[in-house]
C-alpha cells in the first residue's frame, strides 16, 4: 500500500488510522449489505427470517404483503447472501444464512430494536 502524504498536519496522527483502513472492496461489500436494510419491508422480512424459517405465503401474511412482493425481496436478500432457502416437496423455506455477514446483520437488527433474539442462530 502506498504511503499517503497528508496536505496538512493537524496533529491527529491520521496515518495510523489509514494504515488500518480496510480495502475499498470491503467498503463496497458493506455498502451492498447496508442497501438491503434500506427498505422497511425488506427489513421486516429479514427480521422475521432472523428468528424463524418460513415459506413465502407465511412471510407474506406476517408482513401484510403479496406473495409476489415478498418473493421479490427474498430474491434480493438471497442474491446478497443474507438468506438461504431449502425445498421440501412443493414448499420452499427461507431463513437467515449461516455466514458472518448475515449474523452481523442479525445482531445489528436485534440491537437496534433492543431485542434479545428468541431463537439464537449459531
Amino acid at each position: 500500500m502506498n504511503k499517503i502524504t497528508m496536505p496538512h498536519d493537524h496533529g491527529q496522527n491520521i496515518e495510523n488510522v489509514l494504515d488500518n483502513m480496510p480495502e475499498i472492496s470491503r467498503f463496497l461489500e458493506a455498502a451492498t449489505t447496508f442497501q438491503q436494510l434500506c427498505d422497511g419491508s425488506r427489513l421486516r422480512i429479514l427480521w422475521l427470517l432472523c428468528h424463524s424459517e418460513e415459506c413465502v405465503s407465511n412471510i407474506a401474511a406476517a408482513v401484510s404483503m403479496s406473495d409476489a412482493a415478498v418473493s421479490h425481496h427474498l430474491k434480493t436478500l438471497k442474491l446478497n447472501g443474507l438468506i438461504t432457502s431449502r425445498r421440501e416437496g412443493k414448499e420452499v423455506y427461507y431463513t437467515l444464512s449461516h455466514n458472518e455477514r448475515a449474523q452481523l446483520v442479525h445482531q445489528m437488527i436485534d440491537d437496534y430494536f433492543q431485542l434479545t433474539c428468541p431463537t439464537p442462530h449459531s
